[in-house]
């Protein structure tokens, strides 16, 4: 009887293990559809790429201002790297640049005109697909004509330009997301979007034909294939409206934004881990000296007498110094705890504000900045966005605007550009 009992006792107990066990598995399973599900039925982050977008077009906009003046010695026909020594560099790098179609300055004129154009659209997020494509074009082919007057800066410009192509970054303040709002949320291309597919689509087989715009293959694959699928998705969207097709091509959509916000988040977490590794290595980061000497360079002292009070602290500096290693390369592991991340991420930003101001670098430190906006929490970019709607808001109340040109601007849809 003992034993029986033993036995329906172990029975039952395996019966009741076995049951938790498939509660346990069903559990997981549902959490990985729901993980599923959320990654291809939506765009992630859509404030963290807006500000992303906005960032890096108003840093890319701001530099070819300051520099319009010097544009020729730098990009164009009267740089010290030629016309014929950039020829003979690309072609042995297969670095992609469209100011090789001509060495005329019509043609440099053209394509520095449509470069500041691009970066305000794109800031402004006007036809941002297109746009975001004009704005990549702009970006390599500036920066592969004279390779050697850029600086960490123009790296990171350089890469994010190509990561805003895979993301749909005007869900949000944006005119795209203003026009669809208006249109009672259909995607309304009207006849410009169209218009500029073709055109692009012209400069694209011209290129591809030449031949002498360098690049390696997967650049012109990928310029081939934002094309293509921009007709197709136009098709759908025109005549095929909520069928099948236009939800695969959303999901397909929404799964290529996810992915090139990892890669911008990868991106930054790169690099910072290697900025903060390889400074370990060297003897005046280990001894803590390392800030005072680009502190003490006419070059990198915009602020001498500022500077000069910042150096006069020996205590100071090794502390910026140590801080400065530490925070670049834990960095990366401090997304694992959110508050840990924004606290970091906060100073982060206030070190490049720093950089800017000491050491005259406001490019390179704007588009870090951009880059690590990508981590923003989104509770604070959504307030952040009321209050510039507000004060917009005021604005518009003081140089009192007709009420027609103010209508469709109710608090509950206003953007940072709507």
């Amino acid at each position: 009887m003992s034993t029986a009992a033993d036995g329906t006792t172990t029975d039952q107990g395996t019966t009741t293990g076995s049951g938790t066990d498939r509660g346990s598995g069903r559990t997981e399973t549902h959490k990985i559809a729901r993980a599923v599900q959320r990654i291809t039925s939506t765009a992630l982050g859509p404030h963290q790429s807006a500000v992303v977008r906005i960032g890096f077009g108003v840093t890319w906009l701001l530099f070819l201002l300051r520099e319009l003046p010097h544009r020729h010695e730098l990009y164009g026909p009267e740089a010290p790297w030629s016309h014929a020594m950039a020829e003979q560099l690309i072609a042995g790098n297969d670095a992609f640049t469209v100011l090789l179609w001509s060495d005329g300055r019509l043609w440099f004129e053209f394509v520095y005109g449509i470069s500041v154009l691009s970066s305000m659209l794109l800031m402004l997020g006007w036809h941002t697909r297109a746009v975001s494509a004009v704005f990549m074009v702009c970006v390599l082919s500036l920066q592969n004509r004279s390779i050697f007057v850029g600086d960490g800066g123009d790296n990171v410009i350089h890469l994010m330009a190509i990561y805003l192509v895979l993301t749909r970054c005007a869900q949000v303040w944006s005119l795209d997301a203003r026009r669809i709002e208006r249109s009672g949320g259909r995607s309304a291309a009207g006849r410009m979007g169209p218009v500029l597919w073709t055109v692009l689509g012209v400069l694209l087989f011209i290129g591809t034909v030449v031949g002498r715009v360098g690049g390696e293959w997967w650049l012109f694959a990928l310029f081939w294939t934002l094309w293509t699928v921009q007709g197709v998705w136009w098709v759908v969207t025109r005549h095929a409206a909520g069928s099948e097709p236009r939800v695969f091509l959303d999901v397909l959509a929404n799964l290529v934004h996810n992915a090139g916000l990892v890669l911008i988040m990868a991106e930054v977490c790169l690099i910072y881990a290697t900025a903060g590794w390889y400074k370990i290595q060297g003897s005046r980061w280990q001894d803590g000296t390392a800030l005072y000497y680009p502190l003490k360079l006419d070059y990198f002292t915009p602020w001498p007498a500022l500077s000069d009070l910042l150096v006069a602290s020996g205590v100071l500096v090794t502390l910026l110094t140590y801080g400065t290693v530490l925070a670049q390369v834990a960095f990366p592991f401090t997304l694992f705890n959110r508050r840990v991340k924004n606290v970091l991420l906060v100073g982060m930003m206030l070190e490049h504000a720093a950089i800017a101001v000491l050491l005259g670098l406001p490019f390179f430190s704007l588009a870090m900045i951009a880059a690590d906006a990508v981590f923003l929490p989104t509770a604070f970019l959504l307030w952040l966005g009321g209050r510039v709607s507000r004060g917009r808001a005021g604005v518009l109340a003081r140089v009192d605007v007709p009420r027609q040109l103010r209508r469709g601007s109710d608090d509950r849809h206003r953007t940072l550009v709507g």
